[in-house]
């Protein structure tokens, strides 16, 4: 449902394809396809047929097939990677991914408990793109049209920072390097500031980007002098040691620099010195790395907790141990973890060759017949009808997701309008009218549906809305619709 919803939306003039990766990978086209009624017709076949089947859920020789094919001129790469589990070589994947960051967007989704927050917050930290959980009852559909229409955004890129001080005072960065950002998304960057200056001054932080093929700057002027409510602030914690507004800064300040100096040392091997210097800060400010462990403390009697971590299966939640298994196993650096990691994958790729059934949940049915598919969802019915080009047909099926008969919506038509139009009005009117808490899920079709009625330049366009109203029962303002 999620791929057919990606798919309505993409815009007309991209190119795409799809890849399904496991022990091996797939592809619907031999390379990047035009986006066209023929072939989104073709790929949402291919959709509807897939399953589970490919074993594990490895990925790197996909992704491999993907950045050796050709970059399209003028045309951005924008990659989104669906995955519901761990793979055996996270740092490889990542490295691909950053080898390949200056000629594509990576925009990564981990579905359910088991997905490794390691492998999805890293591509798309290497890959320029953001990451996105889907877990419990979340629908997954908004998260990922929320990520389409920021890789329909252009890159806000060239990102340098100056700074115009006082003598006496430098400032050091303590976050990595910004490449990019997009739209609509934020970043925080540290820095720390040392010297003295023999008296209150301002000073002046320069931020530089291009954006959209522009250059641009923002300057942000602050006092130097400390302010109230921070060093001499009488809500200290409870030690007495440092405010509290200075200590949650302090430890955000560690968290990032421990993570920059975890990437550095993932990238570049075991050096002793950084390893000290992480453990150093770790223990100093209380934010964990991969490299400390805070004991766990029995709240009753205020003791450490004695003895190995033991392990208890619940039965009736088994789908819950997969989640905790790989929470276990988010870092490569430890060859106890990579052990269990391919202990974990060599079970999945068992299951997910078992010839009895492609799905574990088809145990969980009794009786020979298999489960009656549930009716689709109203909107993806309506979704799933649109051309690519973005107008919808006046058919029988159109009808019945709109509730009417063919013959209500041939009987309304007004004698001017073409019946492509007619129906592609009725389209975006249901659409406003009906399923407006779903907007985030349909904004874009529904943009790309206005513009193809644009392109039409009809001149009784609200007339046609308007009756369009009476017949769906709505009250859609025809600016509403993009018209």
């Amino acid at each position: 449902d999620t791929l057919l919803l990606l798919l309505k939306s993409l815009p007309m003039g991209c190119y795409f394809n799809i890849y399904s990766f496991g022990d091996s990978y797939e592809h619907v086209f031999p390379k990047s396809a035009k986006y066209s009624q023929k072939n989104l017709k073709r790929a949402l076949k291919r959709v509807e047929e897939m399953n589970a089947d490919l074993g594990g859920t490895e990925m790197l020789e996909a992704l491999q097939h993907i950045y050796g094919q050709p970059c399209i001129p003028d045309e951005p790469r924008q990659l989104f990677i669906f995955t519901d589990g761990e793979v055996c070589n996270t740092k490889t994947i990542l490295d691909e991914v950053k080898k390949n960051c200056e000629f594509h967007r990576c925009f990564s989704f981990g579905i359910g408990e088991g997905a490794s927050s390691e492998l999805i917050n890293g591509m798309a930290r290497e890959g320029g793109g953001c990451a996105q959980f889907i877990v419990g009852n979340e629908r997954m559909q908004p998260k990922v049209m929320q990520s389409l229409r920021l890789a329909l955004q252009p890159l806000v890129s060239d990102i340098s920072l100056s700074w115009d001080l006082p003598k006496g005072v430098s400032a050091t960065i303590l976050s990595p390097p910004l490449r990019s950002l997009l739209q609509g998304h934020r970043s925080l960057i540290f820095a720390q500031l040392t010297g003295e200056c023999s008296e209150a001054t301002d000073g002046c932080l320069t931020v530089r980007f291009t954006a959209a093929g522009h250059q641009c700057q923002n300057q942000l002027h602050f006092d130097l002098q400390a302010a109230e409510g921070t060093a001499n602030d009488s809500s200290f914690d409870q030690k007495g040691d440092l405010p509290l507004t200075c200590f949650t800064i302090h430890r955000l300040v560690a968290r990032t620099l421990i993570r920059s100096l975890e990437r550095e040392q993932r990238e570049n091997g075991e050096e002793v010195e950084e390893i000290k210097r992480v453990v150093e800060l770790s223990v100093q400010s209380g934010v964990s790395s991969v490299f400390t462990a805070f004991l766990a403390v029995n709240k009753s009697n205020g003791k450490a907790v004695q003895g190995p971590l033991i392990y208890r299966e619940n039965p009736t939640h088994r789908q819950l141990l997969r989640g905790v298994w790989l929470d276990l196993m988010s870092d490569d650096s430890c060859g106890e973890k990579n052990i269990f990691r391919r202990i974990f994958s060599s079970w999945r790729k068992r299951t997910s060759a078992n010839k009895h059934g492609k799905s574990l949940k088809k145990k969980l049915f009794s009786g020979d017949s298999e489960p009656r598919k549930s009716a689709r969802d109203p909107l993806l019915e309506l979704v799933s009808l649109q051309d690519a080009s973005g107008c919808w047909l006046l058919d029988p099926c159109l009808a019945a997701a709109l509730g009417k008969s063919t013959e209500d919506l041939e009987k309304t038509k007004p004698a001017s309008a073409k019946k492509d139009v007619w129906a592609t009005i009725l389209a975006l009117i249901w659409l406003h009218g009906v399923q407006v808490d779903a907007k985030d899920e349909w904004d874009l079709l529904a943009r790309k549906a206005a513009l193809w009625l644009r392109a039409k330049k009809a001149l009784c366009i609200r007339d046609w809305v308007e009756a369009g109203n009476v017949l769906l029962g709505c009250n859609v303002q025809t600016d509403a619709l993009g018209l």
